[in-house]
């Protein structure tokens, strides 16, 4: 059986956000660990739980983490620069696919508010679908409400019904 795909967003639950955390740390910090056995590099990573406790690991290989921290702080301020802009580069492609995908969420938004500005006719079909569809969705939810209002009249009827017979009887 395959694992599932987790879409990466924040958990909203204290509980399920801390255990999360833990499960995560553990299995980042065997890695970083096996990273330090395998390659003999130096590494160091620090956390802070979602309850604020903070976990530090540094590999075994290392004098420590005062010995990394010397490393980079003894960078030359243009191979920090250079460090810095290659982080940025890594993220610049996600802001833009993310910059693209709102603008086109715009635009869908916009042809809702305002569908004779539509000129494709494959956009006025989408939108004419995903109407059909919520009308259909909607004329299901009211068909089961008034089953469910019916039940509850026919079940308020039976109860009067015999209260009356009850009733009747008794004044006899």
């Amino acid at each position: 059986m395959g694992r599932k795909k987790l879409k990466i967003q924040r958990l909203e639950d204290l509980k399920a956000r801390q255990a999360k955390y833990s499960k995560r740390k553990t299995g980042i910090l065997k890695k970083a660990k096996e990273l330090n056995i395998l390659c003999e590099v130096d590494v160091a990573l620090l956390f802070s739980s979602p309850s604020g406790r903070p976990t530090l690991f540094v590999g075994k290989n290392s004098n420590g983490l005062s010995s990394i921290l010397k490393r980079l702080s003894n960078l030359s301020f243009e191979e920090r620069e250079e460090r810095r802009a290659y982080t940025i580069e890594l993220y610049e492609d996600e802001l833009q696919e993310l910059k693209h995908k709102l603008v086109q969420k715009s635009k869908i938004l916009r042809d809702w508010r305002n569908p004779n500005n539509v000129e494709d006719i494959n956009q006025i079909k989408m939108m004419e679908d995903h109407l059909i569809e919520s009308l259909n969705g909607l004329r299901s939810r009211k068909n089961q409400l008034t089953i469910e209002q019916q039940i509850r009249e026919r079940e308020s009827e039976v109860g009067l019904s015999i209260s009356m017979k009850l009733f009747m009887h008794f004044q006899l």
